[in-house]
């Protein structure tokens, strides 16, 4: 089925055309025709699915008859952050080259002073993240009472990152009267709450099962000590024929510190988190998307949604603290029916959270084996590969090594003879020459007495 039969506008189709793309994915051919018709939408669908163009294209269509007025936006979409609010502002420049739509982009990290110009003029489609739209809407810059069609994207990430209330106090300001389309890729218990509050009568899409992982992304997990990670990571980028990669963190510092330490080793690389001011934030992604950067390091910012389609490697440098995480981070390569390779490190400690992610991927992650010696490493034999979480490796090396464990005890028991032969041991002091001063013999056998 092509674009054609969807029902969307030739010059729309046109455009679509101009940008390589001839099949709507499934979610695209499930959510247009609904959407043109003017119906509320639920549309759950793991990262990498095509959804931003599922609702962009249709609202071009629909926003291409009416016109605007001052300060009074006639679509609005919320996004949790700043980059998938300016990727979906690109989508609606590249579909929307043939058709004479208006549009904002407001964002944190940058002056009020265009916005405000934009949004004076009046807008067809305003693109926000929750916090500075509520700012506009404070300085008395946007009155939502005429918006006609609501997108509330990412609404799982929306829920991680606490918008939720500042989403339900921008919704209070419209029409009720108006078409709602809610995208998630999980629906946890608030999130469906909150999507049965604002929908009415939604064509529900969901074009795969919430939180799988897309089957085109070879994944692996790489057990290794946390003081070797660094070393193992050089040798990974290094023999795996890596075109490009990003490599999550969990925290921002972190993210600083690995960059640094990579970039002594002259590795092509850049770092990316929320503490960075938005045009340099800008600046890195347009970089890595142009090949200028070739690594990325970054936080959970750069993990929900970002569509750069030839991502070849992800990195979990350290297991996501949520499980969901793991799924958008990985999405991050094998996008566009491309293959991609992720791989995850986790040490003794990361257990539970590795069985975490298992358990919501319905799968084992195939064990990698390395060698930390050399920083080569190799994949585990067919043999091998028993999809042995950390948890249960560990439980066979321990039985494995009780042996020698047992025997250190025992030795250590022996060092520390019984209290009343105290006298007979040994009385060398090292330090003190060969004979230990008497006042230091009674002190010891009083406190081990006491003991």
């Amino acid at each position: 089925m092509g674009f054609e039969l969807l029902g969307l506008s030739a010059a729309l189709v046109k455009a679509v055309t101009d940008s390589g793309y001839t099949d709507p994915t499934p979610i695209q051919a499930q959510a247009i025709p609904a959407l043109l018709q003017g119906r509320d939408l639920l549309g759950i669908a793991q990262t990498g699915t095509g959804k931003t163009a599922a609702f962009t294209l249709p609202m071009i269509d629909i926003l291409s008859q009416g016109r605007t007025r001052a300060r009074m936006p006639r679509s609005l979409i919320l996004e949790p952050t700043r980059e998938l609010a300016a990727q979906v502002a690109e989508n609606f420049d590249k579909y929307g080259k043939y058709h004479k739509l208006t549009k904002a982009l407001i964002i944190g990290g940058v002056g009020f002073g265009d916005q405000d110009k934009l949004l004076a003029k009046g807008v067809d489609v305003l693109i926000a993240t929750p916090g500075r739209l509520l700012d506009q809407v404070e300085r008395s810059k946007i009155m939502l009472m005429g918006v006609e069609i609501l997108v509330i994207d990412e609404a799982d990430r929306m829920l991680d990152m606490g918008f939720i209330p500042d989403v339900e106090r921008i919704c209070a300001m419209m029409p009720g009267k108006r078409q709602t389309l809610f995208f998630s890729a999980t629906m946890p218990g608030p999130v469906k709450k909150l999507a049965d509050r604002f929908l009415n009568d939604p064509k529900i899409v969901e074009v795969a099962r919430a939180a799988s992982t897309n089957a085109s992304i070879l994944q692996h997990l790489v057990e290794v000590n946390p003081r070797h990670k660094k070393d193992v990571l050089r040798g990974l980028l290094k023999s795996e024929a890596v075109q490009n990669a990003i490599i999550f963190c969990n925290r921002k510092r972190d993210v600083s510190t690995l960059h640094d330490s990579l970039k002594r080793y002259g590795i092509n690389i850049a770092q990316l988190h929320g503490d960075m001011e938005q045009p340099e934030r800008t600046k890195v992604l347009e970089n890595f998307k142009n090949g200028t950067v070739q690594i990325l390091v970054a936080s959970d910012v750069a993990a929900r949604g970002l569509d750069i389609p030839a991502v070849s490697h992800v990195f979990n440098y350290d297991v996501p603290i949520h499980a969901e995480d793991y799924v958008h981070r990985i999405g991050r390569t094998g996008r566009a029916g491309r293959t991609g390779s992720a791989f995850m490190f986790a040490g003794e400690s990361d257990a539970e959270a590795v069985q975490a992610i298992e358990k919501l991927i319905n799968q084992k992650i195939p064990l990698h084996i390395v060698n930390t010696s050399s920083s080569n490493t190799t994949p585990a034999a067919p043999e091998a590969k028993e999809n042995v979480t950390p948890a249960v490796k560990n439980k066979t090396r321990d039985k494995q090594s009780e042996a020698p464990r047992r025997s250190k005890v025992e030795k250590s028991s022996k060092a520390h003879k019984p209290l009343e032969n105290l006298a007979d041991a040994d009385d060398n002091v090292r330090g003190l020459g060969t004979n230990m001063p008497a006042f230091m013999r009674i002190s010891a056998r009083s406190a081990l007495q006491d003991d």
